[in-house]
C-alpha cells in the first residue's frame, strides 16, 4: 500500500503514459531540486512580514494593527504584477520546454516593459490615496495615521518588488529557481538589520518604531531587485538582457501571456476583495481581536509559503512537461509535490498544536490574546494539510494555463463565501475572531475538493499555449 502511494510508477494511470517514466528516486529528486530554492524562497518572504510584525509588536497591538491593516490594500494593488507574472511562468517554461530560448528571452523582456509601467502606475496611486484606502480596509482612528505613513514608505519599495518578481518568475519558468531564493535571502538581511536599528532607534539612527519597519522593508525591496536585473546580465545564462531579440511588444509575444494573465487578474482580485472584506469584517471587532487575527494570520502564512514553494516548482515542471510534450510527467510532478508537501505539513501540524501559546508570545504577551489566539491555532492545526494541498492543485492548473477555472472557484469561495461565512460566524453565531478561521476551515475544504477533482480529471492537459 505504502509503494502504491509514494512510487512513480503507480501515480500515473497506464492510459496516460506516454514514454518513460522516471523510477521513484529520480522523480523526487527532480521534485526535490527544482522545490527546495522555491521553498525557501516563499518561506524568507513569510519571514519578512513575520520579522516585522514580531518586532512592532513591541510598541502595542495598535501598531500589529497599524501594519496588518496594509496587507490587503498592498496586494490588492499587486495583484495586476502577480497575475501577469502568472503567464510569464506559464509561457516561459513552455517555451524552455520546446528548447526555444529566443522565445523565452522575448517573453520576458516584452514583460518587463509591461510589468515596469504597471508598477510604477500603481504604486503612484497606492501612495496618493494611502488614507482612503486604508480607511475603507477598516484602519481605526486609533491607528490609521500611522498605518498610512507606513504604507507610503512601502508603496514606494513595490515598483522594484513589481521588477523583481517579474524577472524571477521567467527564471522560475526555466528551471533557475536558485535566483528568487537568493534574493529574498538578502532582502530578508537587509530588512531585519534596518528593522533593528529604525524601530528601535539604535545608535545614531532615530526611533522610528513602525516607520521604521516600513523603511527596512522597502531597503530590502530594492536590493532584491538589485540581485535579480544582474542574474540577467550572466553571459552564461539562459536569460539575459544582451539576447539579441526585440524589447518592442507584439501581440504574438504576449497573446499567452495575457490570455493567463487576464484569467488570473481576475483570480487575484477575487481573492484580494474576498480577503479585503474577510479582513475588515474582523476589524469591525475591535483593535485587540485584530490584533490576534492578524498574529495568527502571520503564523499560517508559514503554512501557505510551504505550499506555495511546492505550488511553484510543481507548475514551473508541469509547464516544462507540456511543452515537451509528456502531459504523464507533468501528473507525475504534480503527484509527488502532494506526497512531499504531506509530510511536511504533518510536522508543522504538529509545531502549531504543542507549540501554540509559545507561537503567540512571540508577537504579545497581553493574556486576552494568547487565549484567544491558542484557540485560532488548533483551527490552523486542522487546515494545514489541506491548505498546502489546495495550493499544489492549484498551481499545476496555474502551469497548464488553466487559470479561468481557478479564477472561478476563487469568486465563489473566497469573494463571497468565506466572507459572508465570516460575518455569519463572527457576528450572528457569535463566535467572535474564533469564528472568521472557522469560515477560513471551510472555505480550504471547498478548494481543495473542486481543484483536486480538476487535477485528477486532466482536462488542464490539453491546454495550449
Amino acid at each position: 500500500m505504502l509503494r502504491r502511494l509514494v512510487s512513480c510508477s503507480h501515480m500515473v494511470p497506464q492510459g496516460l503514459i506516454c514514454g518513460p517514466l522516471p523510477s521513484s528516486r529520480e522523480g523526487y529528486r527532480t521534485v526535490v531540486q527544482m522545490a527546495w530554492p522555491c521553498i525557501v524562497e516563499t518561506l524568507l518572504v513569510c519571514a519578512i512580514t513575520f520579522v516585522d510584525m514580531m518586532m512592532v509588536s513591541v510598541v502595542g497591538s495598535s501598531a500589529i494593527s497599524a501594519v496588518g491593516i496594509t496587507t490587503q490594500p498592498k496586494f490588492i494593488l499587486l495583484a495586476t504584477i502577480i497575475s501577469l507574472n502568472i503567464g510569464v511562468t506559464a509561457v516561459v517554461s513552455r517555451r524552455f520546454g520546446q528548447r526555444d530560448q529566443a522565445g523565452a528571452n522575448r517573453c520576458l523582456k516584452q514583460c518587463l516593459i509591461v510589468c515596469g509601467t504597471l508598477s510604477f502606475l500603481l504604486s503612484g496611486l497606492g501612495y496618493c490615496f494611502a488614507e482612503p484606502f486604508l480607511s475603507f480596509a477598516g484602519a481605526e482612528p486609533s491607528y490609521l495615521q500611522t498605518a498610512v505613513n507606513y504604507f507610503r514608505v512601502i508603496m514606494i519599495g513595490q515598483f522594484f518588488y513589481g521588477l523583481a518578481l517579474t524577472i524571477n518568475a521567467a527564471q522560475r519558468g526555466c528551471g533557475n529557481t536558485h535566483i528568487s531564493m537568493t534574493t529574498n535571502i538578502v532582502a530578508n538581511i537587509v530588512n531585519l538589520v534596518l528593522n533593528y536599528f529604525l524601530i528601535y532607534g539604535i545608535g545614531p539612527f532615530p526611533r522610528l518604531e513602525v516607520l521604521g519597519s516600513g523603511i527596512a522593508t522597502t531597503a530590502g525591496q530594492v536590493a532584491a531587485f538589485a540581485l535579480s536585473l544582474f542574474s540577467l546580465l550572466c553571459k552564461n545564462g539562459y536569460l539575459k538582457l544582451t539576447f539579441p531579440v526585440p524589447w518592442k511588444p507584439d501581440g504574438g509575444t504576449l497573446s499567452g501571456v495575457f490570455r493567463i494573465g487576464t484569467s488570473a487578474l481576475a483570480e487575484q482580485l477575487f481573492i484580494r476583495i474576498g480577503f479585503l472584506f474577510y479582513a475588515k469584517i474582523v476589524a469591525g471587532l475591535g483593535s485587540t481581536a485584530f490584533a490576534t487575527h492578524q498574529i495568527c494570520l502571520n503564523i499560517s502564512n508559514i503554512s501557505f509559503s510551504l505550499g506555495d514553494g511546492f505550488s511553484m516548482a510543481a507548475a514551473a515542471l508541469v509547464g516544462q512537461c507540456l511543452g515537451g510534450r509528456r502531459p504523464d510527467l507533468s501528473k507525475l510532478y504534480g503527484s509527488i509535490c502532494q506526497r512531499l508537501a504531506f509530510l511536511c505539513s504533518t510536522v508543522l501540524a504538529a509545531v502549531f498544536f504543542f507549540g501554540r501559546y509559545g507561537l503567540i508570545r512571540l508577537f504579545s504577551q497581553e493574556p486576552e490574546i494568547i487565549a484567544s489566539g491558542a484557540a485560532i491555532m488548533i483551527v490552523l492545526t486542522c487546515v494545514t494539510h489541506i491548505q498546502t494541498s489546495q495550493v499544489i492543485f492549484s498551481g499545476c492548473l496555474r502551469g497548464a494555463g488553466d487559470a479561468k477555472y481557478t479564477a472561478l472557484i476563487s469568486l465563489f469561495s473566497i469573494a463571497l463565501f468565506r466572507p459572508t461565512m465570516t460575518w455569519v460566524l463572527c457576528y450572528q453565531a457569535g463566535f467572535g475572531v474564533l469564528g472568521a478561521w472557522l469560515a477560513f476551515l471551510l472555505d480550504q475544504i471547498i478548494r481543495i475538493v473542486f481543484y483536486g477533482l480538476r487535477f485528477h480529471g486532466g482536462k488542464w492537459m490539453e491546454i495550449s499555449l
